[in-house]
């Protein structure tokens, strides 16, 4: 199999340059205070060229956690069938954890995703869209675990329940990650296997002590 041509990989350099210039400006500068007249000069290059790249600023902010998110998206698809659903959440999440490094150093360094990560959740209007995007990817992520259970997403409310438990472990791992002063991804991979491994007691245990 032949990889990418010429032309498509220097349009793939230029795509990083451009997020990496973004990133690093949204998280020095302010995402509100950076301009793209100010992302387009770091790279030398006109502002026609960064919107055949991206929508605007705020799809450069997420592009990277677009990214992760489908990587885990597709992590789950491929657990074992066996798997119950919060197991198969926990193995792809964690799974995705473990490789999501090198293909996030091949675009910008850890380190500046990571910052990336706590700039979105310090940042009213970003923070709203992070939101947002959670509840449309629970969805999509409640519609495989019904698949993988042969179950109707329609009448069991048994998938998004499942997914919402999840999904609020994973907001509360991010707050936790994001107020630390570790941005590692060894960091975060730690709280959220701790967190996760405190879900089902937590739900099934009787708190008191007997």
């Amino acid at each position: 199999m032949t990889g990418p041509g010429l032309r498509e990989r220097k349009k793939q350099r230029t795509r990083d340059a451009l997020l990496r210039a973004a990133l690093e400006l949204f998280t020095t500068k302010g995402y509100e205070e950076t301009t793209v007249d100010e992302i387009v000069d770091a790279v030398d290059v006109s502002q026609r060229t960064f919107f055949r790249h991206f929508a605007g600023k705020q799809e450069a902010a997420f592009a990277m956690q677009e990214m992760v998110e489908e990587r885990f998206v597709r992590a789950l698809r491929e657990r074992p069938a066996h798997e119950g659903p919060f197991a198969a959440l926990r193995g792809a999440v964690l799974g995705s954890w473990d490789a999501v490094g090198e293909s996030i150093e091949a675009v910008v360094p850890v380190e500046l995703h990571m910052r990336t990560y706590q700039m979105i959740e310090s940042t009213p209007s970003l923070l709203a869209v992070h939101l947002r995007r959670s509840i449309e990817r629970e969805e999509q992520v409640a519609g495989i675990i019904a698949e993988r259970e042969g179950v109707d997403l329609a009448t069991d409310p048994r998938p998004r329940v499942a997914v919402a438990a999840f999904g609020g472990v994973m907001r509360v791992t991010g707050r936790q990650w994001g107020a630390g002063k570790d941005i590692s991804v060894d960091s975060i991979r730690a709280i959220t296997e701790s967190y996760l491994d405190h879900l089902g007691p937590t739900l099934a245990d009787d708190w008191r002590e007997r």
